[in-house]
């Protein structure tokens, strides 16, 4: 009996450590199970981004720019493969001096400025574990410095090139660290040129250390461009510009070659330039293209302007002779005078030997209103449009603000403001025998619409008052201000012109600044370039555009027409050969 109670005491106590360590195991599996939940359904997201973060790393793909060519598929900007140099510190619990070590021993290797230091050593401060060392690097210079031990890796990237360094600077503009366009063109088309960004990951193990690459999302490279620009024409414009602006001592100059019938830019050089493969070291004065956002008083070229409402109005007669004698003439509040003097001039040799005092004379016949619509009509006081960021539009206030001086400043091309793109789009007009073309840069944008043929314009003069213009703009080169832009073998029309430059302290122009300048067209029966040539405040002795501005034109054109196929004539003959007394042909 008494082994029967003992017997049952035992199974008692054996049920109730059965129940217990039940219980203990059933509340163990719940914790458990409880915890999974916690971290695969609640906390799965937070958990998911410590891994990833540790063991991955998300960077954006730069895609590659379109490549801008010139007019005959030459490349003036493409993107190269680079890499982009970046650490990750193995052991955040190491000092930082410890982390900071293997930099300052690639210091040298990487030129690492002070302030690269400064920026990666306040990174690793903060345990930051993706620390680039260095952007758009060389793929040798990668290879070079790649250690897994040290865990100095590298990714893809790329950079951009411009084969033609300094030539065409100001059009091409340049790009940002990011690859954006900064300036020019690629700026103006940075959306086109750009393409689409890839992302990809880093793998690595856990020291951070990478072992592998994988893209999610592969970049878009942008679209191409075809600008009209002439390599050849472009490099010899630039390297005469740049002879020119050290032989005058000026603080700048400009040129711009154009094929008048088409309105295509052919070259554009500006003074001083710069190397858009080194962007962010340019001078920000540098980088201003002077020949669309810079505006300047035209001067003697705007006389065209003034002899070309003359001729259309019917105001004067090229056998009309005005008494110039003085050499200076009264206009409201000054005087203003020629740069010599001359007796009786006629119509033609008013503006064959630039004088100031006969233009001023046959600006005020003109009547007024038409004056400021003819004016307007050769596309002054408002922007060309041409496919350049910052384009300036001059100043050309309206009728009703002119001061009694102004119809006599504006005959010489003061009281006015123009840029270059402007001056030269106006003369277009008359080598265009009386239409106004539209000035382009942008040949074609791969995958964009056909470009269109220009809308012509009503014209803006008659062509037979161009001819008897453009008779006088040859007559300029052959007999007046203008014979040091003849270039031989060719029959060349232009315009030279010298301005004062405006003090602004001292409120009035001044005698020491000019802005030297000549505009012209060859060969003048059939136009095939026009070009602008602008020297800004030459400190030689000669400052005259006829003098200094004139050359540069010469040297320009007669090697520019050899690239375009025009030879000289074999025998070049007098310049003015088959011209009718009245100017015409």
């Amino acid at each position: 009996m008494a082994a029967n109670l003992i017997q049952d005491l035992f199974q008692r106590k054996a049920r109730r450590r059965i129940r217990v360590t039940a219980f203990f195991c059933a509340l163990w599996l719940l914790v458990v199970f409880g915890r999974l939940i916690q971290l695969q359904v609640f906390s799965h997201g937070r958990a998911l981004e410590q891994v990833t973060a540790q063991n991955q790393r998300m960077i954006t793909i730069q895609a590659d720019r379109g490549t801008i060519y010139d007019r005959n598929g030459r490349i003036l900007a493409r993107s190269l493969p680079a890499r982009t140099i970046y650490y990750a510190p193995a052991n955040p619990q190491e000092s930082l001096a410890a982390r900071f070590e293997p930099i300052k021993r690639l210091r040298d290797k990487l030129d690492l400025s002070d302030e690269d230091l400064a920026r990666i050593q306040g990174q690793l401060a903060d345990n930051d574990k993706y620390i680039i060392l260095k952007r758009k690097a060389d793929p040798d210079l990668a290879a070079q410095v790649y250690s897994p031990r040290l865990v100095i890796s590298y990714h893809e990237d790329s950079r951009r090139f411009y084969p033609l360094g300094r030539q065409a600077a100001h059009v091409l503009g340049g790009v940002q660290a990011d690859e954006s366009g900064a300036a020019g063109i690629e700026a103006k088309f940075n959306s086109s040129l750009a393409g689409k960004p890839g992302r990809g990951f880093i793998l690595r193990d856990a020291k951070l250390r990478k072992y592998g690459f994988e893209v999610l999302e592969e970049p878009t490279i942008g679209r191409d461009l075809a600008l009209t620009l002439d390599e050849t024409i472009q490099y010899i414009a630039q390297s005469e510009l740049e002879k020119a602006v050290a032989e005058t001592r000026s603080a700048g100059g400009t040129v711009i070659v154009s094929n008048p019938v088409s309105g295509e830019i052919l070259a554009m050089a500006s003074a001083p330039t710069y190397d858009p493969n080194d962007f962010s070291q340019a001078a920000k004065a540098d980088v201003i293209n002077s020949a669309v956002q810079s505006a300047i008083e035209p001067g003697s070229t705007f006389k065209i302007i003034t002899a070309a409402a003359a001729i259309e109005s019917r105001v004067v007669s090229f056998a009309e002779s005005f008494d110039c004698g003085k050499g200076s003439i009264s206009t409201p509040g000054c005087a203003i005078r020629d740069h010599k003097t001359f007796g009786r001039l006629d119509f033609p040799g008013i503006i064959i030997h630039s004088s100031n005092v006969g233009a001023i004379q046959i600006g005020r016949r003109l009547d007024a209103a038409s004056f400021e619509a003819t004016i307007r009509a050769f596309g002054f006081g408002r922007k060309t449009g041409l496919e350049l960021p910052g384009e300036a539009k001059g100043k050309l206030r309206p009728m009703t603000e002119w001061t009694p001086r102004s119809q006599s400043s504006l005959s010489i091309g003061y009281e006015i403001s123009a840029t270059p793109v402007q001056i030269l789009q106006a003369v277009n007009v008359v080598a265009n025998r009386g239409r106004l073309v539209p000035l382009r840069i942008i040949e074609s944008i791969q995958g964009g619409r056909p470009r269109p043929e220009p809308a012509l314009s009503d014209p803006v003069l008659s062509a037979a008052s161009c001819e008897k213009l453009i008779g006088i703009m040859e007559r300029v080169v052959g007999e007046g201000t203008g014979k040091e832009a003849a270039a031989e073998g060719y029959e060349t029309a232009g315009k030279t012109g010298t301005t004062q430059k405006f003090d602004p302290e001292a409120k009035a122009y001044s005698s020491q600044h000019h802005i030297a300048s000549f505009v012209g067209f060859v060969p003048a029966a059939n136009p095939r370039l026009s070009m602008i040539v602008i020297l800004d405040d030459p400190q030689t002795s000669g400052h005259y555009g006829g003098q200094i501005a004139a050359p540069v034109f010469r040297e320009i054109a007669r090697k520019a027409l050899l690239v375009v196929g025009i030879p000289p004539r074999r025998s070049a003959g007098p310049l003015l050969a088959g011209l009718r007394k009245d100017g015409s042909r």
